[in-house]
């Protein structure tokens, strides 16, 4: 996501919680029984599932590719015979494939090889199954890497010659690495020239930077850069002097179910919002009970027609070199 990484161009977010010290070790006994949504890989599917479901995430998503992409991706092939495009936590690909037919519409007849990095089997499966149903990908050539972001980044670097990309995608995947900063910088230098690094994450304006903000230190994140946002990302751009467009992406979610008692999708959702397996029964219930208060509040929702909507902006920011 930043420029070419020389040693003088090292950038560092630190992202803290501050809490005194007696608060940290309140925490760190409270999130003692509480697990990590990403340990059980089965049971993040089902609440982001859910979240797909009753938000409007993958709506502004397409609203963004369909006025906006166009734009940013002419001029990252001009003359090649041939595109190369990498997904960074690619999910099952509604969004990837609706981003490639965009890149061949404006390129049409160029082959583009598209790699594909998502730690789910699961996951990757889905992606081939719907490549199988979507006609016109005969020029695309698919390359599938079923690993972590870091995983292929080692990978990369154990290569003589590392490959280079002229698009890379990086969509709501930052907060589940140990360290957003080095993984943006790394993907940074894989740009070709010309090349683009498109990155949707949280708005800071969202519920999410309210939420983590003041519940994160409960929680069991563990490595995670669950409190970066779209501000953490601008006012590191901006310090440097990075060249970069920044997009709003109005958004919410539905989360009237997560004050149903015993309701599954409820409790799926709650799972999702704290990164938390089965938050609702592993949590202290003082815990849950201040998380369910919070989530009312208007920092992170509103009502509206008897639902309580939860702020789930994004933002995009695409960076070139």
């Amino acid at each position: 996501m930043f420029p070419s990484c020389s040693s003088s161009h090292r950038l560092n977010v630190i992202v803290e919680v501050s809490a005194p010290v007696r608060d940290r070790t309140v925490a760190k006994d409270m999130a003692s029984s509480m697990k990590s949504l990403s340990s059980d890989k089965s049971r993040y599917i089902q609440a982001f599932q859910v979240f797909l479901e009753r938000s409007t995430e993958h709506q502004c998503m397409q609203e963004f590719i369909g006025k906006k992409f166009p734009n940013i991706v002419s001029g990252v092939g001009h003359g090649k015979s041939s595109i190369n495009v990498l997904g960074i936590g690619s999910g099952a690909g509604e969004i990837d494939l609706q981003l490639l037919s965009h890149i061949q519409a404006m390129y049409p007849g160029v082959t583009i090889s598209n790699d594909v990095v998502e730690p789910s089997s699961e996951q990757i499966l889905k992606y081939k199954e719907l490549v199988a149903k979507t006609s016109n990908l005969e020029n695309v050539n698919f390359t599938w890497h079923n690993k972590t972001s870091a995983e292929f980044e080692s990978e990369m670097k154990g290569k003589h010659q590392q490959k280079k990309y002229d698009f890379i995608h990086m969509i709501q995947m930052l907060y589940y690495v140990k360290d957003a900063t080095k993984t943006l910088e790394f993907f940074s230098s894989c740009l070709a020239p010309n090349g683009k690094l498109l990155v949707i994450i949280v708005s800071g304006s969202s519920g999410w930077d309210t939420l983590w903000k003041k519940h994160s230190q409960h929680l069991a994140v563990g490595d995670m850069s669950l409190l970066i946002t779209s501000w953490d990302i601008k006012k590191l751009l901006d310090a440097q002097g990075v060249k970069y467009e920044h997009y709003d992406l109005p958004s919410d979610m539905d989360i009237s179910e997560c004050f149903i008692q015993g309701n599954r999708n409820g409790e799926l959702l709650m799972d999702f919002l704290t990164e938390t397996d089965q938050f609702c029964k592993t949590a202290p219930p003082e815990l849950v009970a201040q998380i369910l208060n919070d989530l009312k509040l208007p920092g992170c929702s509103h009502k509206k027609d008897g639902k309580v909507l939860f702020n789930n902006n994004l933002a995009a920011i695409v960076i070139e070199l």
